[in-house]
Formats: structure tokens, C-alpha cells, sequence
């Protein structure tokens, strides 16, 4: 079975060339803020190539770095779930390559598709529940890290 971090490897060939028909190409240069938390999330990428921090803002701290993502992994996910703003803010690390998704017009084409906005639901549902993983794992690190008491 493909890595559920890679969106397009487990829909269904039908499905992946529906959505694939609706890429555009972009590239982002290094540095370059992607989107910052809070704003409104209206699309979401393919990286194809380069490196994505993920960020979240901490009060006194600035910008803390929670995950990088790469080729292949899905960037950006508040755009199918209500309220349709970002969790986190994102930068490419490096230059990026990427397929962008209009995300409205996608959960259009789930509405009208409940199959494929099924299997699209529960792919990026497995993604989160990957990424969770890692911000425990990051955060238990952390913790130990700084003194906390053994688990």
C-alpha cells in the first residue's frame, strides 16, 4: 500500500486524473511565505520538488517550526474542513515545485463525486493522523529534552 502522506498514490487512477486535470504548476521561491495561520485556506499543493516548513506563531517566541514537508506530501488541508482557515503558516525552505488546487472548486467536485470525496476525506484524515505522530513524538522530545519527568 502507498505511504498515506502521498495523496495522489491512493486515490484511484480514475480519480487521481480528475483531480490532476485541475493542477496548476507553480513555484514558489526559497523563503517565499506560502500562507501564514489564520488566513483564509482556499487551496492546497502537491509538492513536486523542494521543502516545506510548517510553522506555527507562539506568542514571545515568533515562528516556531513544527514539520518540513517534501516531494510528493500534500500541503495544506484547512481548505476541506470548516472554517477554512489555516492551522499553521508555511515557507519554502528551499525553492518548491508544486501542483496547486483550487480548493473550492474541489469540494465542489466532492459534492458532486461523494465517492471520491469520500476517499479524498479519508486520505487526508490519515495524513493528520500521521502528522499528530510526529507533533507528539516532536513534543514529548521536548519535553524530556528539557527535564521533564520520565514516562
Amino acid at each position: 500500500m502507498a505511504s498515506p502522506t502521498r495523496l495522489m498514490t491512493v486515490l484511484p487512477v480514475g480519480h487521481r486524473e480528475l483531480l490532476m486535470g485541475m493542477a496548476r504548476d507553480v513555484f514558489f521561491p526559497q523563503d517565499t511565505r506560502i500562507f501564514e495561520e489564520g488566513s483564509p485556506a482556499d487551496r492546497f499543493w502537491i509538492i513536486h520538488t523542494g521543502t516545506v516548513a510548517l510553522d506555527l506563531y507562539v506568542p514571545d517566541r515568533r515562528r516556531v517550526m513544527v514539520d518540513t514537508l517534501g516531494m510528493g506530501e500534500l500541503l495544506g488541508w484547512s481548505w476541506l474542513f470548516p472554517p477554512h482557515e489555516w492551522h499553521f503558516g508555511a515557507e519554502a525552505f528551499s525553492p518548491v515545485r508544486a501542483h496547486e488546487f483550487d480548493g473550492i472548486a474541489v469540494r465542489t467536485l466532492c459534492e458532486d463525486d461523494p465517492a471520491l470525496g469520500f476517499i479524498l476525506t479519508r486520505s487526508i484524515a490519515a495524513i493528520l493522523a500521521g502528522r499528530l505522530e510526529v507533533a507528539r513524538a516532536h513534543l514529548l522530545d521536548r519535553y524530556m529534552l528539557h527535564g521533564g519527568p520520565g514516562l
